[in-house]
Parts: C-alpha cells; sequence; structure tokens
C-alpha cells in the first residue's frame, strides 16, 4: 500500500499552530481545547520556526512545582504546606509569563507534501516522535501528520 501525502485522509491540512511570543498558558489551553499533544510554532510569515508538545509543558511544569501540586481532581491538595504553596503561585506565574519559544523544539524534523507516507512512517518509528510538520519548499507550514493520522489512514484503507 503507497501512502501519499496529498491524500486528505492521511495529512491534516487545517494545523492548529501557534506564534512565537505566545505565552504558555494559552499554549496549555490550546492543548486543551483541540485535544492535540503538539504544536508547531510559526513565525508572523507561517515559517516554521519551532514545535512544543505536552510532554515539553508537564516536564516545565513538573520542574516550576506546578504539577506535584495538583491531586486527582485537579484541585491543589490542601495536604501541602505553605512554602509548596507559594511555589506553586509562582509556577502560575511562570506558565502566564513564559513564552514557547523558551520550551520549544528548535531542530523540527519535517517532511515536504511529495514524501511518501512509508517513509513518515518510518521516520516517525526511527525518531520516536508523534508529529511531523508537513512545509514547503520555504519553509511554510502546510500540513501536519501526527500518528492518530496514520492510524485513520491505515483503517480507512483495510475497510
Amino acid at each position: 500500500m503507497f501512502l501519499n501525502l496529498q491524500d486528505k485522509n492521511w495529512m491534516n491540512p487545517k494545523v492548529i499552530s501557534i506564534t512565537t511570543g505566545t505565552k504558555l498558558k494559552e499554549a496549555i489551553r490550546i492543548f486543551s481545547k483541540y485535544k492535540i499533544s503538539g504544536l508547531p510554532v510559526v513565525d508572523k510569515s507561517e515559517k516554521l520556526v519551532g514545535m512544543i508538545t505536552e510532554r515539553d509543558l508537564v516536564e516545565y511544569s513538573y520542574k516550576i512545582h506546578v504539577v506535584p501540586m495538583l491531586d486527582s481532581s485537579g484541585w491543589v491538595s490542601p495536604h501541602k504546606n505553605s512554602f509548596e504553596t507559594v511555589d506553586y503561585k509562582k509556577g502560575i506565574d511562570l506558565l502566564e509569563k513564559t513564552g514557547v519559544e523558551e520550551l520549544m523544539s528548535n531542530k523540527v524534523v519535517t517532511v515536504k507534501v511529495d514524501t511518501p507516507g512509508s517513509e513518515v512512517a518510518r521516520i516517525m518509528q526511527k525518531k520516536k516522535i508523534n508529529h511531523v510538520p508537513v512545509v514547503d519548499p520555504q519553509g511554510k507550514l502546510c500540513g501536519i501528520i501526527a500518528r492518530d493520522d496514520l492510524i485513520n489512514y491505515l483503517a480507512s484503507a483495510t475497510e
């Protein structure tokens, strides 16, 4: 089976992306609202400049003491001491003030529109990545491929 990136069932041309300068708090809101796990970061001309993932945000949130403060319900645990609460508030402030360029990966693995789907799948497996932005010859973002795009394509191809 030959996977063609130009097939709309394979590549998602409606990319949700953010621009440099976007704050982490907004990126978190976008991840939650759209149920996605990776966001391409573009400049004003839509050129891809980076990628930020849920993993980046979770690791950073843990580092700045936001994640450990939350219990399973999402509320701040009342069993934490006041010093930890101060750390939590500082962490939330950092999420509101820090730009995505502080956490994003600058070295993003990309593919072109004419890249064979089998090559994209190989790249994702070899690099252990979940998202591959698709760019035009000038580096402008024109699509994205996520693992679930691959699964959905395979499911429709085998029906």
